[in-house]
């Protein structure tokens, strides 16, 4: 069973050798997401809110690419530069994410490049 590369132009390139996501049978690994613009390029907000639409409608853009969704998502990671940011974060993740059952979530507290507030990574299992 072989991995395939997953890749569309409706979610950001990656700055370096790696693929958007990857299957290999029905697993499903998407890339760390950040909150670029696709057509541009540049990070979309300067808020946390702004920033988490964008890397969820990237993220979106990748899951539609291999035939899947939300739905299938079984974990999230999540990155956050600041600690102050959870709770704001969480209101955010919880109008974005859809209805239950959810996927399993961690986060944890990381340094991105200036300008990034929130990264997420998600691994999904297709039927």
């Amino acid at each position: 069973m072989g991995k395939t590369a997953i890749t569309t132009q409706n979610a950001p390139q990656p700055p370096a050798r790696f693929s958007q996501a990857v299957r290999k049978g029905n697993l499903l690994q998407v890339a760390g997401q950040v909150a670029f613009d696709p057509a541009t390029g540049a990070v979309v907000s300067d808020d946390l809110a702004g920033q988490t639409r964008q890397v969820f409608g990237n993220i979106e853009a990748i899951l539609t690419e291999a035939g899947a969704s939300w739905a299938d998502a079984v974990m999230v990671r999540v990155y956050l530069t600041d600690t102050s940011h959870f709770a704001e974060f969480n209101e955010v993740y919880n109008d974005l994410i859809g209805d239950a059952p959810h996927a399993a979530r961690t986060t944890v507290y990381v340094g991105l490049p200036p300008g990034l507030l929130v990264e997420i990574d998600v691994l999904a299992v297709l039927d």
